[in-house]
């Protein structure tokens, strides 16, 4: 089968190769991929500033059909419409697998990073991983779970209230994801980007965002002292991975604020404002990828029309065909990009 591999380290270094198609082991669920979206750290990868365990197959965020199941698996059927978390192994026996916290397991083998993942026809997945899909969560929605439950983790982090004003940095599919999971604990969501955003600022108000603030054009402190009566914002959710914007997080904050940083740094070092924190007494916390206890509460939301993620597909492309994905996501042009295996 054909499969989108990084074959080394680097930039680039992603073929198309002829691997051998995977045979379900015990508590293993063979999985033949519809979609696979690409994700932010897929384009990391590419260019060599995410380090995975070459070679690898790609692609953490997928829907697909139960084809073939290993022995002691009961809980799925050949034909059912599933997904999976992207973990495929961890130790069980750490302080973090026993609080169910399997994302932060220094053991931890992920599907796409440490083994063959979504792009390609088959993959294999941890039958603990597996979960059906809801009657209606359609298979382009369901490819994007992963990173609806990304986005989920990142929100249950601190407590939301209703009629508090949040502000989303970036208005990528996480940014925009995390503003509709806002929404749906009652906050008043406010989001942000610059004008290469424009096409995602347009979707943010398509999907009921509160308020859109392009930062080159307004002055985002004045807009949330103008809605806050000039205490600041309640929360804020980084989403971008920009210094930038991780430092105007931290402005608009009102003192005993909550910052949730989810977007990754492309640099190692970031000079963060350590008086601010301290001045106005701010909660920071990381949120690292997502757990088993996301899943099904993201697929719920997609399920009841709370989230909408079918919503943020602009282009589809086979495996065969990453180049273009690649130019379409850097050039400004998609929000969220969908790959399919050559058949």
């Amino acid at each position: 089968m054909k499969s989108l591999v990084k074959t080394e380290l680097g930039f680039g270094n992603l073929k198309i190769q002829e691997k051998e198609e995977p045979i379900p082991k015990e508590n293993q669920v063979k999985i033949k991929i519809k979609y696979a979206g690409v994700c932010g750290s897929d384009i990391h990868t590419y260019e060599g500033h995410y380090k995975v365990a070459v070679p690898v197959t790609l692609g953490h965020e997928f829907s697909g059909e139960v084809v073939d199941i290993g022995s002691d698996v009961t809980e799925f059927k050949l034909g059912d419409r599933v997904t999976s978390e992207t973990t495929f192994y961890v130790c069980g026996k750490c302080k973090y697998c026993a609080t169910g916290d399997y994302n932060l397991c220094d053991r931890r083998k992920g599907l796409g990073t440490h083994q063959d993942g979504g792009f390609a026809k088959y993959l294999i997945a941890s039958k603990e991983s597996v979960h059906s899909l809801p009657d209606n969560v359609d298979d382009r929605s369901a490819a994007m779970t992963e990173p609806l439950a990304c986005a989920y983790h990142a929100v249950s982090k601190i407590e939301v209230r209703s009629g508090e004003v949040v502000v989303v940095t970036g208005p990528g599919p996480i940014g925009l994801l995390t503003a509709q999971v806002a929404k749906s604990y009652g906050a008043k969501v406010i989001i942000t980007g610059l004008t290469s955003d424009q096409i995602r600022l347009d979707k943010a108000k398509e999907l009921g965002v509160d308020r859109v603030v392009n930062t080159q054009k307004e002055d985002i402190r004045k807009v949330v002292h103008a809605v806050t009566n000039e205490y600041g914002a309640d929360a804020v959710f980084e989403c971008s991975g920009a210094i930038s914007a991780a430092k105007e997080g931290l402005d608009i904050l009102r003192k005993k604020g909550r910052y949730v940083q989810l977007g990754i740094f492309s640099q190692p070092e970031v000079p963060f404002d350590l008086e601010k924190i301290i001045q106005k007494e701010i909660h920071v916390v990381g949120s690292r990828s997502q757990k088993s206890a996301d899943w099904e509460p993201s697929l719920s939301l997609m399920n009841d029309g709370t989230v909408n993620a079918k919503a943020l597909v602009t282009h589809e492309f086979s495996i065969t065909e990453w180049d273009k994905a690649y130019e379409v996501i850097k050039h400004g042009e998609a929000i969220k990009v969908l790959l399919s295996p050559e058949n």
